[in-house]
């Protein structure tokens, strides 16, 4: 009998993939991933993605928040967090723990669960500890849910600064002076800690950087000229970490370097500058993010020069395993040498933020920057790769 007169099943239309934007968390950090993801949220073309947006609050909870991007600015100074978005102060949200499954559920006290919807791919935009370094990683490859950025190890050595530069080390990139205290240290022999801080400031000379050994933005780091600044810097410093990390002074140019993740590979934008800011000792958090110093982009280089930065970037992508993005920071020294001095596997990714502006003078503007790292992590799979 033929078929051919019969009434057809219409169609349904193909589902756009849907991309869960995970923000905030439970590290200092927790202003500007709410920051970040406005701006994320804001860039994602609602023709080709379904949106989920999911905040992580500074105390751990997973809340379902309203999608408005313009609530998650800067303002009068002040950073937004996720407890001012999420749309109940008890409800919940859960992603799948079943490869299988990637329907995320969310729940409230007293209240039927209610199922949100698969998820094809998460867009962590999370920085600093419980969620750029590799502890939001791993519970996505437990979970079978592909995401954007960097794996499990890569994350955490690029969170970790002391493994970071061991790793640096052992695939002959040029790293500064440093000296870790760890914990232990700390709390066995206190001044014995602090003698191989000052052992190693006779060495290198003052001015040191104090800093939390796995923190970013720089938050908690303090410049310290003299003695009589050490113990306060090693204060904030384990303030944020009880890891502390100490750098001698570089004295050169700063110059970071963004690299993506395209089809055939990563690939290096121009590099850019950052100047000395005029109302701060060093680059840090207000200079930034609320005073928003511009950086210089591209920065003068020779063309020689820019071509070693831009191979150094990717050879430190490689040498970290990373995937879909990082920005690389150097120092250019006064002899003309490139010292690598961190990576951030989630860089800022503000629309004033240094990536996003390295990769707008390289062509690729920022919505498409955004879809670019969506469309590698969906090649993505999750496991050993």
């Amino acid at each position: 009998m033929s078929t051919e007169n019969l009434p057809q099943s219409p169609q349904q239309p193909p589902r756009k993939p849907r991309v869960a934007v995970v923000f905030g968390g439970r590290s200092s950090e927790h202003g500007i991933s709410v920051v970040t993801a406005g701006a994320v949220l804001k860039a994602i073309d609602r023709t080709r993605y379904d949106v989920l947006p999911i905040g992580i609050t500074q105390d751990g909870r997973w809340a379902l928040t309203a999608d408005e991007p313009e609530r998650m600015a800067i303002t009068d100074r002040r950073t937004p967090s996720v407890a001012e978005l999420a749309e109940s102060t008890e409800g919940g949200v859960v992603l799948p723990v079943d490869p299988a499954n990637r329907e995320v559920v969310y729940s409230e006290p007293g209240s039927v669960p209610k199922a949100l919807g698969e998820v094809d791919v998460v867009f962590p935009v999370l920085h600093g500890p419980y969620g750029e370094d590799g502890t939001l990683q791993g519970l996505l490859e437990l979970s079978g849910v592909p995401y954007v950025g960097s794996g499990v190890l890569a994350s955490a050595v690029g969170q970790d600064k002391e493994y970071m530069k061991r790793v640096f080390t052992s695939f002959g990139l040029k790293v500064g002076p440093y000296v870790v205290i760890r914990p232990r240290e700390w709390e066995r022999d206190e001044p014995a800690a602090r003698k191989r801080i000052v052992d190693f400031a006779g060495e290198h000379g003052w001015p040191l950087f104090v800093k939390p050994a796995r923190a970013g933005s720089s938050i908690g780091i303090t410049k310290v000229e003299d003695l009589a600044g050490l113990d306060e810097a090693i204060a904030e410093a384990q303030r944020h970490d009880p890891k502390i990390l100490v750098e001698a002074a570089l004295r050169g140019r700063e110059i970071e370097c963004g690299v993506l993740e395209f089809e055939d590979g990563p690939r290096a934008s121009v590099p850019a500058e950052i100047p000395p800011p005029d109302a701060h000792a060093y680059y840090d958090f207000e200079a930034k993010y609320i005073d928003s110093t511009p950086g210089i982009v591209p920065a003068p280089l020779t063309p020689e020069e820019t071509a070693q930065v831009r191979r150094l970037a990717v050879d430190a992508y490689d040498a970290a395993s990373c995937e879909g993005l990082v920005r690389a920071d150097f120092f250019l020294t006064e002899d003309g040498e490139f010292v690598i001095n961190e990576i951030n596997t989630m860089p800022g990714f503000t629309p004033i933020s240094m990536y996003p502006q390295m990769w707008q003078a390289s062509g690729v503007e920022y919505p498409e920057l955004v879809d670019r790292l969506i469309q590698a992590a969906l090649r993505r799979s999750t496991g050993l790769r």
